[in-house]
């Protein structure tokens, strides 16, 4: 029986020539990637039982992005624990305030993380990184102190859930859209400790921040990782940021290789969608309702890339934010955030009325930088809209892509993306490269 991408990957960090789903396996992990709200708690955990070393300090990323810059004294605290972790334990990788932005999309975009590498990560849309052909996956914070420490994770290899997505889409309609598609079909545990491995044409001729945006909500469905094969798309993108293929080893699934299931969605068929409260599963067609919002969200690290950015930028250019709303613009880093200083983009923003913030997970978690308020009606392009996630328990979140948040500004109440038709200049240069180490 062959094999898939990611029983390939675990086999090849423990040890084995083959696996089968269920098998218990201890597994090197490559990268360990750190943020100051969960890695306090390792840490802790560590020096408690007086193990407090790290198994190789090249291999820990750490990034604080979740509560900064600090919104109050134990938040500054925090992130002091990990900053002082980093200079006393010598690690390299560290994209400090201003030099980083979410820690996810640093990492994406730093060329550390490879193809056919593992990472952990104290974060549960660690998955994110699936994208580049990796097994990538959050850990709690008893796990995430274990691969600090010894470099390796126990893991139950994972079954996989095949989506074939076939066809072109409509306009208007992106891969935020796709995704809370599927996950409306299969329930917010339909893939359960499932790989979804994303395949089909419509993937072959997406770009990797599409693709992004696909691997990092697999655990809104349940997920263990989400995961897409290494393809000329994937290689570009990695050359661009100084790593060639001697560098790394691709893996590809096996004809042969076992399913728990199949998904198979026809791209032309999807319409723009919104995730009503208070499940990501509940996804129903945007504009279905005229529901009146209070906030627009665009930000997180799974729409707040720079092509997010200008989906935003071509439907508010011209247009007002409407009277009543409050619209946040949080891109994902620092270089994407000049980014769209350079290409205009934050201009647009400001001229029709939106706040543009610092680089930080924000209010997708109901921290800082736009937390909701009693009975608050946000449209948010984040990835969960679960009872209090992004403040008062009362307020009603609704999940969309970045251009359906964009065109509820302007509208005032949910939209339809598609009214809006405005275009900017060609604008097609990714941003290519992490910040300095």
């Amino acid at each position: 029986m062959g094999m898939t991408i990611a029983e390939k990957i675990l086999a090849a960090h423990s040890g084995h020539t083959t696996l089968t789903p269920g098998q218990l396996i201890e597994c090197q992990t490559d990268w360990v990637l750190c943020h100051e709200i969960t890695t306090p708690a390792a840490l802790r955990m560590l020096e408690e039982r007086g193990m407090d070393r790290v198994f190789n300090p090249d291999q820990i990323v750490a990034v604080p992005d979740h509560s900064v810059p600090a919104m109050n004294i134990k938040a500054a605290q925090m992130y002091q624990k990990l900053k002082s972790w980093v200079k006393e334990k010598g690690i390299k990788h560290f994209y400090d305030v201003g030099r980083g932005g979410i820690a996810h999309v640093v990492l994406e975009n730093t060329g550390l993380m490879k193809p056919g590498q593992t990472l952990v990560s104290g974060d549960s849309h660690t998955c994110n990184a699936g994208a580049l052909g990796t097994f990538a996956t959050g850990v709690g914070s008893t796990d995430l102190a274990g691969a600090i420490y010894a470099g390796m994770v126990w893991f139950k290899v994972p079954e996989t859930m095949l989506i074939k997505v076939t066809g072109q889409t409509q306009q208007g309609v992106t891969p935020k859209d796709i995704v809370l598609e599927v996950i409306k079909r299969i329930g917010a545990d339909g893939a359960n400790y499932l790989v979804m491995e994303w395949v089909g044409d419509y993937i072959d001729n997406l770009d990797m921040e599409g693709r992004f945006t696909l691997a990092n909500m697999a655990i809104e469905a349940g997920g263990k990782t989400g995961i897409v094969a290494v393809d000329d798309t994937t290689r570009a993108y990695m050359a661009e940021r100084g790593v060639t293929p001697d560098q790394y080893t691709e893996y590809q699934s096996d004809p042969d290789a076992k399913y728990k299931v199949m998904v198979e969605v026809d791209a032309s068929q999807v319409e723009p969608t919104v995730a009503y409260p208070n499940i990501p599963s509940n996804g129903r067609v945007a504009g279905s309702d005229h529901i009146p919002v209070t906030h627009a969200y665009v930000g997180s690290c799974t729409n707040g890339r720079i092509s997010d950015l200008r989906d935003v930028a071509r439907i508010l250019k011209g247009n007002k934010v409407a009277e009543g709303v409050q619209m946040i613009v949080v891109p994902a880093t620092q270089l994407i955030w000049k980014q769209a200083a350079q290409e205009g983009l934050l201009e647009i923003f400001v001229d029709a009325g939106a706040s543009v913030s610092y680089p930080s997970c924000g209010a997708c978690l109901g921290m800082h930088s736009g937390v909701l308020g009693p009975n608050d009606v946000c449209i948010s392009s984040t990835n969960r809209n679960f009872v209090g996630r992004m403040g008062d328990p009362s307020a009603a979140i609704y999940l969309a892509s970045p251009a359906t948040v964009a065109a509820s500004a302007v509208a005032g109440f949910i939209a339809d993306p598609r009214a809006y038709n405005h275009t900017l200049p060609n604008t097609s240069a990714q941003v290519t490269g992490g910040a300095a180490d």
